[in-house]
């Protein structure tokens, strides 16, 4: 399982202490990938061998997935937030049981805060990673908030109603109601940098956009079978299709490095999770190979850089 030093968000080495700074450390990544139906979260290795699946059963429907940390948050269909930690335990179940929520879709951590799309009455709602209600309707009106995404101080948000991109400030400040439109029932989003990833369930593509707006390729990657949840690491785009019940991987420029890297333990796989923990090199290596340590050694390309 992933150790107690693991992240969901940093990529590379995880910090030593001054004991340890001098040994070598390498990454090792987890995948958790989210089934809609049935329920459950199955957990698998970085070249996409299953470990565990399921990790978590039980889930009622579950749309959301976001993991922050040794913790994972979803969302599920009888308006709640479940809270598992990435060894299975149930941390609180429900973290959040209706106040506010509405079909959420959606999940998106940022500090100590969740952001969730509510695709039932278009709001996206806030709460702390405890559970507290902090704003039912940070932002409302929306038509059909399915996937979001936060980078800094802006939240994204899929429209699955008018096919659109929305943007606001995460005190829920609109700040471009269309920043990207003409996608094609759009269930995932991702961040990278200044960059967009958006899966259009609709038509079996992922579309890159810039967070100003501008389409860089609005068919990036085509001829997926029913894309939704789609997660960046590194130089690499995971996408969870719906359709043939896969896990591809991509690189960010749309080649395709294998189509099935996930392809068993999973039906309707919708969202996707990344982990990382260091692990330490034998002392025997020698200095050339620290001069390595970027670089995840493994079949398949989920690398460091």
């Amino acid at each position: 399982m992933v150790s107690s030093k693991s992240t969901m968000t940093h990529i590379g080495p995880v910090g030593l202490s001054a004991a340890t700074a001098l040994i070598p450390v390498i990454a090792r990544a987890n995948l958790f990938v989210l089934s809609n139906n049935p329920g459950t979260i199955g957990e698998y290795d970085n070249s996409g061998n299953q470990l565990a699946a399921p990790l978590v059963s039980g889930l009622s429907y579950p749309k959301g997935f976001a993991g922050s940390g040794s913790d994972l948050f979803i969302t599920n269909s009888n308006n709640s937030i479940s809270e598992y930690d990435t060894s299975g335990n149930a941390v609180s179940v429900p973290l959040v049981l209706r106040s506010g929520l509405n079909n959420p879709a959606g999940i998106a951590v940022s500090g100590t805060n969740l952001f969730v799309a509510n695709n039932g009455n278009g709001t996206i709602a806030e709460y702390t990673t405890s559970g507290t209600t902090v704003n039912t309707t940070l932002v409302s009106h929306l038509n059909g908030p399915y996937a979001l995404t936060v980078s800094g101080s802006d939240i994204f948000v899929t429209n699955v109603g008018n096919n659109t991109i929305g943007e606001y400030d995460t005190s829920g400040n609109l700040i471009n109601a269309s920043l990207v439109s003409g996608l094609n029932f759009p269930l995932g989003i991702a961040v990278s940098g200044s960059d967009l990833f958006v899966t259009n369930y609709g038509n079996g593509t992922v579309g890159e956009y810039d967070t100003a707006g501008h389409t860089l390729n609005a068919a990036l990657i085509s001829g997926l079978s029913q894309p939704v949840g789609i997660a960046v690491v590194g130089p690499v785009l995971l996408v969870a299709q719906a359709g043939s019940g896969e896990i591809g991987e991509y690189d960010t420029s749309g080649n395709l490095l294998d189509a099935s890297l996930v392809s068993t333990g999973m039906t309707y796989p919708w969202g996707i999770a990344v982990s990382y923990s260091a692990v330490p090199e034998p002392a025997s290596l020698s200095l050339l190979g620290i001069g390595a340590l970027g670089l995840l050694p493994r079949r398949r390309r989920i690398a460091q850089h």
